[in-house]
């Protein structure tokens, strides 16, 4: 990505914002209880895997509810963020094929629409935060930065899912499996702790870093480990270098193939 495609994108900011509320809005469109769905998804999730894992599996956890709340949150995000933007390019051909702009344009407006739905879903976790009587530390200030290298992480992912899906849409099965699997061997219903130490190395998995992270700054009031921080980071780098790689190797052949 060069310093005039970021002008280019800045210059497009309305209509990534546009695009981005235009599809949160049509998300909840003719639904009974609209916007209340944000809520109302993440509370039945909750209901459902808090009874299994804390009575039947016995996972103890302290602030089990607010672990596993605010995992549920940030795997949607991601899980949201990459499956929207696979069809970002595809579902949007008449654009791509008739109108000049940053085809990446879609992906960000995507992910910002997976982001909006998150900070709806948001409001149950700082409802509980009062609920149980959990104290805001000082290193709540660490959130914003972390859920901005998710984004980032989130992205770049997204750039690569959403340029070979125009070319293979058995992408879309695959990505199905991947999320699938990723959510079982991510930590968001069961601490890291429950595997063997051979298996530790499931902890090098950069999503589950953000999610612990997130948790620390949030519920157990811990400043946020200084090498999983810069390990995320890099893998966020890392990911969104080849996500835009993939991205514009790509894009010059989309208004055929879409």
């Amino acid at each position: 990505m060069s310093i005039q495609h970021i002008k280019d994108l800045y210059n497009y900011r309305n209509l990534i914002w546009i695009l981005a509320w235009v599809d949160f809005k049509q998300r909840y469109k003719n639904s009974v209880l609209g916007y209340f769905w944000s809520l109302l998804e993440p509370l039945l999730m909750l209901s459902i895997l808090y009874v299994v894992f804390s009575n039947l599996m016995k996972v103890q956890v302290e602030y089990y509810q607010m672990f596993l709340l605010l995992g549920l949150i940030m795997w949607s995000f991601f899980s949201r963020s990459t499956s929207m933007s696979l069809w970002s390019i595809v579902l949007k051909s008449n654009l791509v094929q008739k109108v000049y702009f940053p085809r990446d344009i879609l992906v960000i407006s995507s992910c910002i629409t997976a982001l909006l739905m998150s900070i709806f879903e948001s409001v149950v976790f700082i409802l509980f935060m009062f609920v149980f009587q959990i104290p805001l530390s000082v290193y709540i200030v660490f959130l914003p930065l972390i859920i901005l290298i998710f984004f980032f992480l989130s992205f770049g992912v997204s750039l690569a899912l959403a340029a070979l899906t125009v070319f293979y849409l058995d992408i879309r099965y695959i990505w199905v499996l991947v999320l699938q699997v990723g959510f079982f061997i991510t930590p968001i219903i069961y601490p890291i702790t429950v595997f063997p130490p051979e298996y530790r190395i499931l902890t090098y998995n950069p999503i589950a870093q953000i999610i612990y992270l997130a948790r620390d700054v949030t519920i157990y009031s811990k400043a946020p480990n200084l090498s999983s921080l810069i390990y995320v980071s890099v893998i966020a780098i890392v990911a969104l270098i080849i996500g835009y790689w993939i991205f514009m190797r790509l894009e010059p052949k989309f208004a055929e193939e879409v």
